[in-house]
């Protein structure tokens, strides 16, 4: 079991990004403030505390989700890892009327095959959890839900996490409609960023659709923090949310 940090401690944080921004994202941290930086293949770690967090989901343009580990196992087998994830006092991150869902990743794992499978038992383990003691349980939410669970399994190495963005950080929430096969947010961020654009020179995109690559070169050039307009972030229904700090 991971360590409960005390709520101005630093602990582990895990940003996802595609592939080719990892480096990129590595330097939005680190101006963040975050600490212990790691590039990794389509993921960054580092450490903060929770102010940091919520810096993350806000100001990070090339991060797609900010996750926090919470505990960490060896399973060889479905069963042990339904035994040990119902092991975990489920109340810590779930309430009774909740939502929730389980995302899963498997990497090179011969005793884990589909990844569908491992959400569903996970999934089981903590409703089971949850009837045994009060004969009823969360329900399950695949479009909206308040907790999302992430676990991810390399060889028979399991890490659960709870995702703090909820949906995805490239949905902004400054597009109202949009075209045929837009380019992604965090993508069209990441390509500005690389190109070391100095915020002076004028930008234009020949190719323009819906404007994505302009309306996030010009937020850059505002220095506007990319999810101010975000309505809601999965941290806002943790347990341990700090409104007073958010704002």
């Amino acid at each position: 079991m991971m360590k409960q940090e005390k709520s101005n401690s630093n602990f582990f944080m895990v940003a996802k990004t595609m592939h080719g921004l990892e480096n990129v994202l590595a330097e939005e941290l680190h101006q963040v403030g975050a600490v212990k930086i790691t590039t990794n293949k389509r993921a960054v770690t580092f450490y903060g505390d929770k102010t940091l967090l919520y810096k993350a989901n806000i100001y990070l343009r090339t991060a797609l989700r900010i996750l926090k580990p919470f505990y960490k196992f060896n399973a060889r087998n479905n069963d042990e890892l339904y035994q040990k994830v119902k092991k975990i006092d489920w109340e810590n991150y779930i309430s009774l009327n909740d939502t929730f869902l389980i995302d899963s990743s498997i990497n090179q794992s011969k005793n884990f095959k589909h990844s569908q499978y491992v959400s569903q038992k996970i999934k089981d383990a903590i409703v089971d959890q949850f009837r045994e003691k009060y004969g009823r349980r969360p329900s399950v939410n695949k479009y909206t839900p308040k907790i999302k669970i992430n676990i991810h399994i390399n060889e028979t190495k399991c890490i659960l996490s709870i995702d703090s963005s909820g949906e995805s950080l490239h949905k902004r929430g400054y597009r109202i409609r949009k075209g045929e096969a837009p380019i992604n947010e965090v993508l069209a961020a990441g390509i500005i960023l690389l190109s070391r654009w100095d915020k002076k020179t004028i930008l234009k995109d020949p190719m323009c659709g819906s404007g994505t690559i302009l309306i996030e070169a010009g937020m850059i050039a505002k220095n506007q923090a990319p999810n101010i307009n975000r309505k809601n972030f999965g941290f806002m229904f943790w347990k341990d949310f700090d409104k007073n700090l958010f704002e």
